[in-house]
C-alpha cells in the first residue's frame, strides 16, 4: 500500500473531475488553484486551450487593497470578484466550475461564492 502525500491526493482528485469537466466557448471552464500564500482563478476555453481572463492575489491591482495576506478568505473573496468582472466584461456569464481538487470549503467557497455574487452563473 503506497502512502500519497496531501498534494497527490488533490492531483488525483483533479484528474478525476477534469473526466467530466471541459470548457467551451459558450461555458468556458472557472478553474481554482490554491497554494498555501496565495489563490488563481482562471477562466479557460479548452476547445481552443487559451485563457480568456485570470485574477490571482498577486495581481498588481489587486494587491494593494487587500489588506490582510493573500491565504485568507477575504483575499479569495476580491479574487472572485475581480474574475467574475473580467470575465463579464469579455462577455462571459456562464462558467463552469473546476475547483482544483480541493474541497468545496472555506478559501475556494469563498471565491465561488464571490464569483456568483458579482453576476457569473454556475
Amino acid at each position: 500500500m503506497s502512502i500519497l502525500s496531501r498534494k497527490q491526493q488533490t492531483q488525483k482528485r483533479h484528474r478525476r473531475l477534469r473526466r467530466h469537466l471541459n470548457g467551451t466557448a459558450e461555458r468556458p471552464r472557472l478553474a481554482v488553484f490554491r497554494s498555501n500564500n496565495h489563490i488563481y482563478a482562471q477562466v479557460i476555453d479548452d476547445e481552443a486551450k487559451n485563457t480568456l481572463c485570470a485574477a490571482s492575489t498577486i495581481d498588481k491591482d489587486l494587491r494593494s487593497n487587500l489588506k490582510a495576506d493573500g491565504s485568507s478568505c477575504d483575499a479569495s473573496i476580491a479574487v472572485g470578484e475581480l474574475v467574475a468582472k473580467r470575465a463579464l466584461a469579455k462577455g462571459i456569464q456562464q462558467v463552469v466550475f473546476d475547483r482544483g481538487g480541493n474541497l468545496y470549503h472555506g478559501r475556494v467557497k469563498a471565491l465561488a461564492d464571490a464569483a456568483r455574487e458579482a453576476g457569473l452563473q454556475f
